[in-house]
């Protein structure tokens, strides 16, 4: 089994949303969470999407 695509962390500013085995990222204002997406996704080499306005997360295509 080959794994191609897979979460590589959450950000959030509600952690109640989320939960897992993966790096979860919680910020306190939106501003904050747009930030650390941007950033995680270049350090990562992931692509940042946006799944609601209080999460993000950070996947590997």
């Amino acid at each position: 089994m080959n794994l191609e695509k897979y979460i590589l962390a959450v950000v959030t500013t509600d952690s109640s949303k989320v939960t897992g085995g993966t790096a979860i990222f919680i910020c306190s204002e939106t501003k904050e969470m747009d930030d650390y997406a941007k950033k995680l996704e270049a350090i990562l080499d992931g692509i940042a999407h946006k799944i609601s306005e209080d999460v993000y997360i950070i996947v590997k295509h």
